[in-house]
């Protein structure tokens, strides 16, 4: 079938049907005996395999005191293995030791002196750790086979591991991924550290949007883990010791927390027979469950302004339920008819008609989605227009769709569209492979993210009502930045 087949925008919900069916007899899934999880989608389009390997491990599983340390492991499975990475491992880790025992000393002194020696052998140690490093010796594996893509995230609730292959490189990625999994060395661990601080400066400290966001998220949440930032926060990350990642790797990253998903010009028989060779080397073990209270209903609005030397940003919140619940999607499509495009509610009024915004948008499952969350919206104001006003219009919009059912035309454009997106998403190899981990993961299985078309179909003007009347200003969060002359 031709491509602007699946993309034609008159297509309707019978006409995609078959395509959804195709898809989805192109998934099959396996376990091997250690709990691991594989999903594998047929896609023979071009012999191109996209790989990702889900961890069911992020922000919310992280110690008191020790947040960032999920990014913080990210970083480090790059470093390599005990084969991988090194010149010479069994003399490279002696230095681990004394970078580590120099360090814990250098935390427990106050004596200025004593820190300026320690300083000198910290370093002196570290140039010889430096010598058994081969930098980047897994990119480069990765990149001379073709590989493209390499990179990970750390979200709230997940961490990602992804690249491409060409479709002759299944074994290798067996190799290559099962072993750095199975026996990591975070080695350069001092010098991540340094690089990791340096993102939290530029990405929040230096960036007036991330003090905003940061500031947002713990007051919005009061009890659950969502307030932290996945990055961490600095006296944290500037105190985690190898062995604080080394316990959260060997607590989160065991097998039946890692589902590994293939898309692409694969066979899913040799899949299951390879999978079994190189993961099925794993242990199997119960990895750690984490405890997480429920966040409490706000029973009264919540408010944080920050006064910064910045054009000023506005966000207000609203709670909102998690993947799983049937009524998500509901938020999706409030969230699309609010800001989907020119022709959405909020871009017409606020930024075309009365420019009181630069722009705005709608967010659903902020700042993830396992676990309830929040209902975001954010904009700019205009030059000349403050927050105040922008909060005006929001409010504004909001209260129409409360007090009356969306037009039939307006909730079938919005049902196009996303009916559109799942569509175009089976195009994207690496698109379909995050998709369906995060719905087998978070969600009630990957079939989920293909029966979206019929519960896109059934939901009408009033449930959309229905949402839009559940963002209840005594429930609202706003976080603003105001300009500081």
């Amino acid at each position: 079938m031709a491509l602007w087949v699946w993309l034609t925008p008159i297509a309707s919900a019978q006409t995609i049907r078959p395509y959804i069916d195709r898809a989805m007899n192109q998934i099959s899934e396996f376990y091997l005996d250690n709990g691991m999880h594989f999903i594998v989608m047929e896609q023979h389009q071009a012999p191109i395999i996209s790989f990702l390997t889900y961890v069911d491990v992020g922000g919310v599983d992280e110690p008191e005191g020790q947040t960032g340390v999920a990014h913080y492991l990210e970083h480090l499975a790059f470093k390599g293995t005990r084969r991988i990475g090194t010149r010479n491992y069994a003399a490279e880790k002696e230095t681990f030791a004394q970078l580590d025992q120099l360090f814990d000393q250098l935390q427990a002194t106050h004596d200025d002196a004593q820190r300026q020696q320690l300083l000198v052998e910290f370093a002196a140690v570290q140039r010889v750790a430096d010598r058994y490093v081969l930098q980047n010796q897994y990119g480069q594996i990765v990149q001379q086979a073709g590989g493209v893509g390499l990179n990970a995230t750390t979200s709230a609730d997940a961490t990602r591991y992804f690249y491409s292959f060409p479709a002759n490189k299944l074994e290798l990625w067996m190799s290559l991924e099962s072993e750095r999994f199975l026996e990591p060395v975070f080695r350069e661990f001092y010098q991540e550290k340094e690089v990791i601080l340096e993102e939290r400066r530029l990405r929040t400290e230096n960036s007036p949007s991330g003090q905003l966001f940061e500031a947002f998220l713990a007051t919005t949440f009061q009890e659950h883990p969502y307030r932290r930032p996945v990055i961490g926060y600095r006296d944290d990350i500037q105190n985690l010791r190898r062995i604080d990642v080394e316990r959260f790797f060997a607590e989160y990253y065991t097998p039946e927390k890692m589902t590994m998903v293939l898309v692409g010009d694969v066979d899913p028989k040799q899949v299951q027979r390879l999978a079994q060779v190189y993961f099925g080397r794993y242990p199997k073990g119960q990895g750690k469950a984490t405890a997480i209270a429920p966040e409490p209903p706000p029973t009264e609005p919540r408010s944080i302004t920050l006064e910064l030397a910045s054009q000023p940003l506005y966000i207000e919140a609203y709670p909102c339920p998690a993947l799983r619940d049937p009524t998500y999607l509901q938020y999706e499509m409030l969230a699309q008819i609010l800001s989907g495009g020119r022709t959405s509610r909020l871009y017409r009024a606020l930024v075309l008609e009365q420019k009181t915004a630069l722009n705005v948008q709608a967010y659903v499952g902020f700042p993830g989605n396992k676990y309830p969350n929040r209902f975001l919206i954010y904009g700019a104001p205009a030059p000349g227009h403050t927050t105040a006003a922008l909060a005006a219009g929001i409010a504004k919009e909001l209260q129409a769709l409360q007090a009356d059912p969306i037009r039939a035309d307006e909730l079938a454009r919005v049902k196009t569209q996303l009916r559109m997106e799942l569509l175009q998403n089976l195009t994207s190899n690496e698109g379909m492979a995050k998709l369906l981990a995060d719905y087998a993961v978070k969600g009630e299985g990957w079939q989920q993210l293909f029966n979206r078309l019929e519960a896109i179909e059934q939901i009408t003007p009033a449930d959309i009502q229905q949402v839009a009347q559940s963002l209840r200003p005594q429930q609202r969060t706003v976080a603003q930045i105001q300009t500081r002359l």
